[in-house]
């Protein structure tokens, strides 16, 4: 136990010296413009936010775009920075996108993070499975011209709908041990493991991307 609680206090305070390189590295432009809002609306101690995490699986690797860990539940949010047109069902392995007369067929995100979600389930067995969550945000100009699926939002809703979870799932000591388990558990933030990840999903889903 006492093991568990010192990597725990490592793995936390890694996570907040190496927080401000990590916000600017390899993220696009609605990732960075996810991690200033979240930052800017959920502060510590409550809350810590963690961005381009890569985890391995038993068949791979899985890179979530941002984990918040708090209070009130372990949010595990993909975002999409799309324009144009997005026909969505949320039963279907994939989605469309209309820009102009071209479409563009890509992977469910509701489902892609299903993979996200099972691998910060895995690392913390100890938080209850209902507590963490997965939420999906699309923060460009996209338009869905049918209806938006559950644990779908834009940014702005997206924020609210964090605002409204306040039932405390775990105290504070939690969080931090959540916080250090996944900072000992994610792979360095680097091109390589980026290089690595897309190996990972061209072996898992070959050209179907």
């Amino acid at each position: 136990m006492i093991y568990v609680a010192i990597s725990a206090g490592v793995g936390f305070a890694l996570g907040r010296l190496g927080y401000r390189s990590r916000r600017r590295s390899l993220q696009n432009r609605g990732e960075a413009l996810v991690t200033r809002s979240l930052n800017f609306q959920f502060k510590p101690p409550d809350y810590h936010l963690m961005n381009h995490v890569t985890l391995r699986l038993e068949d791979g690797t899985t890179q979530v775009d941002h984990i918040l860990v708090s209070r009130y539940g372990v949010f595990v949010i993909e975002t999409k920075d799309y324009a144009g047109w997005i026909f969505a069902d949320p039963n279907q392995a994939k989605w469309t996108q209309v820009m102009f007369t071209r479409k563009y067929r890509f992977q469910n995100p509701i489902f892609q993070n299903y993979r996200h979600v099972r691998a910060v389930q895995q690392l913390l067995e100890f938080v209850p499975v209902h507590a963490i969550r997965s939420a999906v945000v699309f923060t460009g100009s996209a338009v869905f011209k049918t209806e938006i699926p559950p644990g779908v939002f834009d940014l702005p809703h997206l924020i609210e709908y964090l605002r409204t979870q306040t039932v405390e799932v775990m105290p504070i000591p939690h969080v931090h041990l959540c916080v250090g388990r996944l900072e000992s558990n994610r792979l360095q933030i680097s091109r390589t493991t980026d290089v690595d990840h897309a190996e990972s999903l061209r072996q898992r889903h070959g050209n179907s991307l």
